[in-house]
């Protein structure tokens, strides 16, 4: 049986660069079991006297944080290593290389990243956007988009727009259905970035019958039947196809992935 570590994140700002790094280094090891307690806005040694004190009374814990404070982060250092908790700093040593780098000190300061700029309010208005432009709600401005997805239901359109949102792209996703024309504001638009979703038929299959148990309506017959679905995906193939629209094949990729194509694909386009 794998040993069980508590991990604690212990963080001075939000604890949402802690928490994806995490998610990182989780993901390569596979027989890795753990119990995850984050603690955010950690800027106090009280607090973190607490935070040890419940490490040390526990078996196999392990603290990793970001902290920018320079003292309070050679405290938790100092405190963990007198209490035999290992503990290992994310930011420190790439905050120490790169201020050597650049040649200036770094500033330390919690949650710097999250100040309220130019770059801050662009993507809350593009988090407006893509959520008022969700599931084709809106097509008559798709002239003010940076961003138009495009797939038949279940091909992660709305996670993936939401994902591209908080990027800071106004993002319009539209589900594509059988026998049903797209909106004629796309048709031969060069200046918006346009994309194709596409899925595996059996994967969506399977998808879109757990979705109809949950909603309890079992009516959308054609919704969850294997060919039918092929023949949707294939209009859909042909489609992008037709408008030489970049598509993606999202049938074994996280949204993060799926984003990530995205934005090479948009850097290509603005190059061009």
């Amino acid at each position: 049986m794998n040993q069980k570590y508590n991990v604690y994140l212990v963080s001075d700002s939000t604890g949402e660069t802690l928490d994806r790094i995490f998610l990182s280094l989780k993901s390569q090891f596979a027989n890795f079991e753990y119990e995850k307690k984050e603690f955010a806005f950690v800027r106090t040694e009280q607090q973190i006297d607490k935070i040890i004190n419940e490490c040390s009374q526990l078996e196999s814990s392990l603290i990793l944080y970001t902290i920018v404070e320079t003292k309070l982060a050679k405290y938790i250092a100092n405190q963990s290593s007198k209490n035999n908790v290992p503990c290992f700093g994310i930011l420190g040593n790439l905050i120490l290389s790169f201020s050597k780098l650049l040649n200036q000190k770094a500033i330390h300061k919690p949650s710097a990243q999250h100040v309220l700029d130019e770059d801050y309010y662009r993507r809350i208005e593009a988090i407006q956007f893509t959520m008022s432009h969700d599931d084709g709600k809106r097509v008559d401005d798709i002239k003010n988009a940076d961003l138009v997805l495009l797939g038949v239901s279940r091909t992660s359109k709305t996670p993936t727009s939401i994902y591209l949102a908080n990027r800071g792209f106004k993002t319009i996703n539209i589900p594509l259905v059988f026998n049903q024309k797209i909106p004629e504001g796309l048709i031969n638009n060069n200046k918006i970035c346009i994309v194709g979703l596409i899925a595996d038929p059996e994967r969506l299959a399977d998808i879109r019958r757990n979705r109809v148990a949950i909603m309890k309506d079992h009516k959308l017959k054609d919704y969850t039947d294997l060919e039918f679905i092929k023949k949707e995906v294939d209009e859909s193939k042909n489609l992008f196809k037709k408008n030489n629209w970049p598509t993606i094949d999202v049938t074994r990729r996280s949204v993060e992935e799926t984003a990530a194509s995205i934005l090479k694909i948009i850097e290509i386009k603005r190059q061009r």
